[in-house]
């Protein structure tokens, strides 16, 4: 599919540096609309709806979280571009779908516009589908371990997980069970069934998955009416599980 871009860049020779890669090398973007500060940013993005956003983070009169902050319904990608690397964690709590370092690198580039490319494909895909995962309903147990020994749970009865610092919280219908093990216990425990990561702090069951929403970074809707953030970074393979 064709990505349409707008590139939001203070300096006029990055911003050339990155449209020429992206004509020469990246065939499905189609850069729209250029802007240099942050107001002309928002006015591009208004104007032109873009799938994608290659974003600068130091501007002048802001940077690019002030940007993100004016935008929290967005439903584009972005990718941010910076010569400072302080802004990682940042970008990734704005959902940003890519991090690239200046000067940028070409196979960094590539594999940031397919990644936007593979999740774009797959939102499409499921646009006014109801959602149908490739698993068939879950059977399994998993051993929840507890200070007087351990707990017996059906792996399709458990909702989600959600981080707790060193403990997790593991929600079932109708309780929430508190363990002394991390997210990442959980996550490898329950890796032969169909749960997955979607977030930095939560592991959902998809075939509890009621809906998925686009916007921002995106959310998933679980069957007992929770609503759950996706991580931009997170979202291609939380998509590959369903048809």
């Amino acid at each position: 599919m064709k990505l349409k871009t707008v590139i939001v860049e203070d300096e006029a020779n990055s911003r050339e540096i990155l449209r020429n890669y992206l004509a020469k090398y990246c065939d499905n973007v189609e850069v729209l609309a250029e802007a240099a500060t942050i107001k002309e940013g928002l006015e591009q993005i208004n104007t032109h709806g873009p799938d994608l956003v290659f974003l600068d983070v130091e501007m002048p009169f802001g940077n690019a979280f002030d940007l993100l902050e004016q935008l929290p319904e967005r439903s584009f990608e972005t990718i941010f571009v910076t010569a400072y690397n302080q802004y990682a964690m940042d970008a990734l709590n704005s959902h940003a779908a890519y991090y690239l370092m200046k000067p940028i690198n070409i196979d960094e580039l590539i594999n940031a516009v397919a990644y936007v490319t593979e999740i774009k494909n797959g939102e499409n895909a499921l646009e006014g589908k109801v959602l149908q995962t490739k698993w068939k309903k879950t059977e399994g147990k998993i051993t929840i371990p507890q200070q007087d020994g351990f707990q017996v749970l059906d792996v399709a009865d458990i909702y989600f997980c959600k981080a707790d610092d060193n403990y997790t919280e593991i929600y079932l219908e109708e309780k929430k069970i508190v363990v002394s093990k991390t997210l990442k216990y959980f996550e490898e425990a329950l890796g032969d069934f169909p749960f997955s990561r979607i977030h930095k702090s939560y592991l959902v069951n998809v075939n509890e998955i009621h809906k998925y929403k686009k916007g921002k970074g995106g959310s998933v809707v679980l069957s007992n009416g929770k609503e759950l953030s996706v991580s931009a970074s997170r979202k291609a393979e939380l998509l590959s599980y369903f048809k």
